[in-house]
């Protein structure tokens, strides 16, 4: 009598690592929250502190304790209150009834998170890549410089005026960038060296390009540059009466751009596995060099992206300070991201929230807080060890550094 044999099951892939993964990704989030949190306990007790009645209460805080409490709890409660009417939902100005008075202040959030986003993500791609990008500010300027001269200079229809404008920025910054990855391909010229010197070039040509005609607005007299064409700037997203613009669209893209190169692509591979351990890779084949050039290439482009938001969205003439410090805030967006470009564009948010409701809380507290919470958070972020002890964490976890180093996995 035959038999039948069952056919063999096939094994079953381990859920162990896809675990493992995904409880480490909940992990660093956790800590991100929990610097985050701990970071404005801290900084509630600075804003305190620095408020002149909490202050003179302590003179009789023996006899009245209350008042030195009240006085600390109202300084606190009204500067974070100013920092979310500022930042995103004000009820006094929503009470007009307008898209303005409704909108207005996550409208101002998003607008400063825009250069953030594409910034961060230069930044983290080249962290991927095992580089450390510190030149943004001077990739930034020369995507300004680009694309304010095509966006005032050439005269074009509408839309092609604006696309070549967007790839004249893009191409400026690029170009910046991929110099810094050939000196280090070629000559082996550290790139944080190499970024921070052409820095200095970006600033001082543009210091020179706003003192000639043809460049210079006229009369001739300040060093601003000529008024962008209304071709080439970038639409409104909710109108007029709002600022956030198309330009935080092109900074989503990019950023889910960012994420499938990294994820899916056979470059993105290369970058992380240079990254990595750039001696394996060059033993396992790869060009070690000629990454380094393309990963600079592609982190100049996304730094000139947020020159581009600048100089096509929200400033329409270049002047002195068209940077307004992106370059180096996106090295701590970056850092809050985890280098991850969905991370980056919350830290992006986070980051342009803080810029938006800055100015506001000044009513209560010096505008060098904003500064202290953002320095705060990179503080905590940067040694987890810290967050886990406070909090009594059980996983074990490295600096920010060593994760950067260790390549993106999902």
């Amino acid at each position: 009598m035959s038999t039948t044999q069952a056919p063999a099951q096939t094994p079953a892939v381990p859920e162990a690592p896809r675990a493992k993964r995904r409880g480490s990704a909940w992990d660093t989030a956790l800590v991100t929250v929990l610097s985050f949190v701990t970071a404005l306990v801290i900084s509630a007790i600075l804003i305190a502190i620095s408020d002149q009645q909490t202050r003179s209460s302590f003179k009789y805080f023996g006899h009245y304790p209350g008042d030195t409490f009240r006085f600390a709890w109202s300084a606190i409660w009204h500067t974070y209150q100013a920092l979310f009417y500022g930042a995103i939902f004000n009820p006094h100005t929503a009470g007009n009834g307008t898209l303005a008075g409704y909108l207005g202040p996550i409208s101002e959030t998003l607008t400063d998170a825009t250069p953030l986003i594409a910034g961060g993500l230069a930044v983290g791609l080249a962290f991927r890549a095992g580089l450390f990008n510190i030149g943004g500010q001077g990739q930034i300027i020369l995507g300004a410089i680009f694309a304010g001269f095509v966006g005032f200079h050439w005269h074009m229809p509408v839309v092609i005026h604006l696309i070549v404008a967007i790839l004249a920025g893009v191409l400026g910054g690029a170009l910046w960038g991929g110099l810094s990855g050939f000196l280090k391909a070629k000559t082996g010229a550290h790139e944080v060296i190499t970024t921070i010197m052409l820095n200095y070039v970006a600033v001082n040509l543009l210091g020179y390009l706003l003192s000639v005609k043809g460049f210079q607005a006229p009369p001739y007299g300040q060093a601003i540059s000529n008024p962008v064409d209304h071709n080439a700037t970038l639409p409104l997203l909710l109108g007029g009466s709002l600022r956030v613009h198309l330009g935080l669209i092109l900074s989503l893209a990019a950023a889910a751009f960012v994420w499938w190169l990294l994820r899916y692509s056979r470059l993105g591979f290369r970058l992380r596995a240079v990254g990595a351990n750039p001696f394996a890779a060059k033993t396992a084949g790869m060009h070690v060099e000629n990454s380094y050039v393309v990963v600079m290439l592609l982190s100049g482009a996304l730094c000139g992206l947020a020159g581009v938001s600048q100089v096509l969205g929200t400033n329409p003439q270049i002047t002195g300070d068209i940077d307004a410090g992106i370059g180096f805030d996106a090295i701590t967006v970056a850092l809050l991201g985890r280098a991850n470009p969905v991370g980056t564009v919350f830290a992006g948010l986070l980051f342009g929230a803080l810029h938006a409701g800055g100015p506001m809380m000044q009513q209560y507290a010096p505008i060098e807080l904003v500064q202290v919470i953002q320095s705060l958070i990179v503080l905590f972020i940067a040694a987890p060890a810290v967050i886990r002890a406070i909090f009594r964490l059980k996983t074990s976890g490295a600096s920010v550094g060593a994760e950067l180093a260790k390549g993106w996995n999902g």
